[in-house]
């Protein structure tokens, strides 16, 4: 638990210049966790159910810590799962195979601990760490695009033959059933779809009110068809996070404007944030003024067990 600020050094030294605010905000955390005596005696009982990166490895030479690998414990459909996370190692010890190392002995204690899985996440332009998970057994279940974008309530609505209305009720079952799609349930153990920040009607607008989520829905529509919608919630003072519900045969005009309309509403926030399928609608994404931080790729690697 006293590595926390050591590690979280590691981190910042290693990911500075890919880290959005969601992980600043992170490697702040972690340093104040370290330095709290109360909070490192709970954290002391909780590493092995608390979904936080509370344990892990750490590599030092001498008096430096210069490698890491956190284990995050979950569950997956009742079963549980351990997610590695901030496996860095310092740019002057790297290619000496330590990545590896704490890698493979935090495999050891997933298998001891009971786990019937592990995932990771590594950057899509990182192939080198790719193919070292790869070699070790890793396979690759999904990738995911995280975009975000400043506000701007002067750019323009967009095409003159769509209009953007607020989300009515009717339009529900399209949403559910196109978030489904695009948010899978493979993901779902860590990416939980927030129903109740989406929902409409009464109780979920009494469920946001005591969780105190803020939340707006939005419908693009020809003179037919809803093309697609988008609800962006945001709690705890965190930048809004759009859920974008689009079907499979999407036009990307349509997705444009309708990011577009959310960028023009943000109800005061800083920054929109969107996580989405990789390689999905990229183009309509770059149209509305979004930047695409990172593609992660995640792996997940599941245990074997021995016919005895």
């Amino acid at each position: 638990m006293r590595d926390l600020p050591r590690v979280a050094d590691l981190v910042e030294t290693c990911f500075a210049g890919t880290m959005d605010n969601e992980g600043q905000r992170f490697i702040q955390q972690m340093r104040k966790a370290g330095e709290d005596h109360h909070w490192l005696q709970w954290a002391a009982n909780a590493v092995e159910s608390a979904s936080l990166p509370l344990s892990g490895y750490v590599w030092e030479e001498g008096n430096a810590l210069v490698g890491n690998v956190s284990l995050i414990p979950y569950r997956e459909k009742g079963k549980k799962v351990y997610l590695l996370a901030n496996v860095a190692v310092l740019p002057e010890f790297r290619r000496r195979g330590i990545a590896q190392a704490l890698t493979q002995q935090a495999l050891e204690h997933i298998w001891k601990h009971n786990a019937t899985a592990a995932w990771l996440h590594v950057r899509n332009d990182n192939p080198g760490a790719v193919q070292l998970y790869s070699d070790l057994g890793f396979r690759e279940v999904v990738r995911r695009s995280h975009w975000q974008a400043q506000p701007d309530r002067n750019i323009p609505e967009g095409l003159n033959n769509l209009h953007t209305r607020q989300r009515i009720a009717r339009d529900w079952g399209f949403q559910q059933k196109w978030l489904e799609r695009l948010y899978p349930e493979a993901m779902r153990w860590y990416q939980v779809i927030p129903w109740e920040g989406i929902r409409p009607g009464l109780t979920g607008a009494v469920q946001r009110f005591f969780m105190e989520i803020n939340s707006q829905s939005w419908s693009i529509c020809d003179q037919e068809n809803v093309l697609g919608m988008v609800t962006a919630i945001s709690s705890l003072g965190r930048s809004p996070q759009l859920w974008v519900a689009i079907p499979e045969n999407h036009q990307d005009e349509a997705l444009t404007a309708l990011l577009i309309h959310a960028r023009r509403n943000p109800a005061g926030h800083e920054h929109l944030v969107a996580d989405f399928p990789g390689g999905l609608a990229e183009d309509a994404f770059k149209n509305a003024g979004f930047i695409c931080q990172r593609t992660l790729i995640w792996m997940k690697l599941e245990k074997t067990f021995s016919k005895e």
